[in-house]
């Protein structure tokens, strides 16, 4: 198996809802989009949003309530710029859950979760390099 993320799916009860959220940070939702699934390109993965309810029927797994084990990342190009995204996605309907603060690693970072409770980790990581077009590149 490659070592490399495809496509994520956030389970959200309300998939216009969740698009709206994420086009008002920018995103853009492609042509495959619709009422019930949405996708957008995500640098060079895809980022998908469909009804929580069908993906638990789909996955073969109970429906359950709370933390669903799943923390997105979003890596920025400086300290400052956690703080920014951060703010960005409160604009747009998210809920902060931890503002942005020194990290034990020596970077930067604080969390915000989506309108349905999907959480994001938005970090500034002086040891990764960040490319042009979004990418991660891990020390080696």
């Amino acid at each position: 198996m490659d070592s490399r993320i495809s496509l994520v799916t956030l389970g959200v009860t309300d998939v216009p809802r969740a698009r709206r959220f994420y086009e008002r940070l920018g995103w853009h939702a492609n042509g495959q989009s619709n009422a019930d699934v949405t996708f957008f390109q995500a640098g060079g993965m895809v980022l998908g949003l469909w009804g929580r309810t069908a993906l638990a029927e789909d996955a073969q797994i109970p429906l359950g309530q709370g933390f669903g084990g799943i923390a997105l990342a979003h890596n920025v190009r400086s300290k400052a710029a956690v703080s920014a995204t951060l703010a960005e996605a409160e604009q747009a309907g998210g809920k902060i859950l931890k503002p942005a603060q020194d990290t034990f690693y020596g970077g930067h970072a604080g969390y915000f979760a989506d309108p349905d409770g999907n959480v994001w980790e938005v970090a500034w990581n002086p040891f990764w390099t960040l490319q042009a077009d979004g990418t991660i590149v891990l020390p080696k």
